[in-house]
């Protein structure tokens, strides 16, 4: 049995051998977690390494783009001002935001070491809280039809969830999977916010609101009414038949008015008609028969227009 434990003692003193002046990293947390506009360490730990004064280096690696956020011993980028080095090689973040949700890459480079180099990347990811969400509600709806309620919410990360409430009770997915709402016929989508009714019931009206949630937090809409009314079947016939009375009222009173005669024109009978005045600067040229014919006596335009029992007399001038 010893001769067998030999050999693999032997096998682990080298591989010790070898390891010793190699640099190493570990990190106590690979994927930290925090709500945005806290605080947050990324652990970088040096296990092993001959060098004393190590060259430090952190990169921040977002939308395939790499980044310097700790070079040349100082904090660069858009964490400047706001992070710092943490002991030797960890890093700090203050007041973090969304963008800072990325890949962070801690890399050591050890002059004096056989491994002079190693790395190790830790992802942050920062959680954003919701914003009161946008939530649409008809105001009124007649029964047996359909309505659609939204609910949108377009800044907490992760994408949050979405719940309904009507007069302050939760609706489930799908009211057929609740007692309660046996009267109702809806379906509800939590990662949407879309509610749908296929069919609209009078226990459906009240007043209904939504509320937008993450693992950092939640929001809510202002409360909507939304009424449910029956139709007056009798009330549209009626409406109809009054509309259809009066436009066969107007159009047989046009009808007699034609008839009658209100619309045709007069203005151009034998009676109305003038003749027209004599334009100014125009010279009339009179004819030998009128040059013949005696002042006082007018010349009748036809025969038919000479009275059978009157003359006319007709005075000369000397």
């Amino acid at each position: 049995m010893a001769l067998r434990r030999r050999p693999a003692l032997a096998l682990l003193l080298l591989l010790r051998g070898c390891l010793i002046g190699a640099v190493n990293l570990k990190s106590s947390n690979r994927n930290p977690v925090v709500q945005e506009f806290e605080s947050v360490e990324l652990s970088c730990i040096i296990t092993d390494s001959q060098t004393n004064d190590p060259r430090i280096e952190w990169k921040k690696i977002q939308d395939e783009q790499t980044t310097y956020v700790f070079f040349d011993n100082k904090i660069q980028g858009d964490l400047a001002g706001r992070a710092e080095l943490l002991g030797k090689t960890s890093l700090k973040i203050w007041n973090v935001t969304r963008t800072d949700s990325a890949l962070y890459r801690c890399e050591v480079v050890a002059r004096h070491d056989r491994k002079e180099i190693d790395e190790i990347v830790i992802e942050l990811t920062v959680q954003v809280k919701p914003v009161p969400p946008v939530c649409r509600v008809p105001r009124a709806v007649p029964v047996g039809k359909a309505a659609t309620l939204t609910c949108q919410e377009g800044e907490g990360y992760p994408r949050p969830h979405y719940s309904w409430y009507r007069n302050d009770v939760p609706l489930p997915t799908d009211s057929r999977a609740n007692p309660r709402f046996r009267n109702s016929s809806f379906l509800f989508s939590p990662d949407t916010g879309t509610l749908v009714f296929s069919a609209i019931h009078k226990e459906d009206s009240g007043q209904y609101y939504c509320i937008a949630s993450n693992d950092a937090g939640s929001a809510r809409c202002e409360e909507q009414d939304m009424e449910v009314y029956d139709l007056n079947i009798g009330g549209i016939i009626g409406g109809v038949l009054v509309v259809l009375t009066v436009l066969a009222l107007i159009t047989v009173g046009i009808c007699c008015a034609y008839r009658r005669g209100y619309f045709i024109n007069n203005k151009h009978n034998g009676e109305s008609y003038k003749n027209p005045g004599k334009p100014d600067g125009v010279n009339y040229i009179r004819t030998d028969e009128e040059v013949r014919q005696p002042r006082g006596c007018s010349v009748p335009s036809r025969e038919d227009d000479i009275p059978l029992r009157t003359t006319q007399v007709c005075r000369r001038d000397f």
